[in-house]
Formats: structure tokens, sequence, C-alpha cells
């Protein structure tokens, strides 16, 4: 996804569409953890004026991943939005967002969906399907996996009798 000034200048002040599927794979050198990568779909339109080229983009497609339990593959869908600015040479542009300066006469997005696409890996990803064949085991000699329900309140047998304690004092007091 590159273009020549030249090429963009033709449609300053005009529609600027951009809808193209290309293959990033070479991500998976950047980060090891990145099993594969889709497809990416990019679509969005790009601002063409005579200080600065704007591009508004939709970043679709998704990763593999290795479960962070398991090692099983989980499919991690990618679906961002950004806005970049690329300021043309000899301009000065006041911006809050983070903008780039062109140096020569061709702008590459490339490195920019790459750089999003690292940062939407997250630390951990987990699988929904905790049982699989391909799984880490989740037994062995002496141990194994256990799971616990998040929210659950099981009482320690060694408290039972404390959680009774209170009990009878809240209905001692109530009466």
């Amino acid at each position: 996804m590159k273009w020549t000034l030249s090429q963009l200048q033709k449609y300053r002040n005009k529609d600027f569409p951009i809808d193209e599927t290309i293959r990033v794979d070479e991500i998976k050198q950047d980060d090891p953890t990145i099993r594969d990568v889709s497809p990416i779909h990019i679509s969005g339109r790009g601002d063409i004026d005579s200080t600065k080229v704007t591009f508004h983009l939709k970043i679709e497609g998704h990763l593999i991943l290795p479960c962070s339990r398991t090692l099983v593959d989980v499919k991690l869908p990618i679906n961002v939005e950004t806005t970049e600015t690329f300021l043309l040479q000899g301009s000065v542009y006041e911006t809050e967002e983070e903008a780039y300066q062109v140096k020569g006469d061709v702008i590459d997005i490339m490195p920019i969906i790459r750089e999003i696409l690292l940062l939407e890996v997250p630390m951990q990803v987990f699988c929904e399907d905790v049982i699989n064949e391909e799984a880490a085991p989740q037994s062995g000699k002496d141990w194994e996996v256990v799971y616990e329900e998040v929210g659950s309140k099981k009482i320690d047998p060694r408290l039972a009798g404390l959680a009774k304690f209170f009990d009878e004092n809240n209905s001692s007091s109530e009466s």
C-alpha cells in the first residue's frame, strides 16, 4: 500500500477510497507468538490537501495465537479503526494526534499497519474449548489442572463453623 505524492495529488480535495486486501505474513518474524495471519482487509478513505495526507482506515482480519493455558490455536479477531496523518515536505501542522513526516516522494502505510497489528496482540489469550486433543496435558502423575468458577462462594470446611457463628450472632442481635 504505497502511493507516490504525484498519484495522491490527483485526488486533492476529491474522494480517495481505499478498499484492499493485503498479506502481512512478515509480522510472524516480528512476533514469534503469532502462528498465522489471515488476509487483512483495509477499507476507508484518504483526505489529501496541499500540506498533509490523512488516511481514515478500518483494519479487519484475524491472527492465530497460542492459548496461554493449553497452547492450542486461538483465533483472535482484529477490527481496528485508525486515523494516520502524513505531513508533506516543509509543512508544519499542529495536531493532537501523531503525524508522520514524509521522506522522499512515497507514502507507505504498510509499516503502520504492521505496527497496529502487533499492538493488538494481547499478553494472554485463552481458548474457549478447554478439552482438546491437541491441548497441553491437563493432568499427570500427582497433579491436575483445577478450574474454579469465577464468583463461586465455596466455604472452606475448616471455616464452616465460623460461618454459622456469624449467622447465629446476626439472628440474636435482631430480636
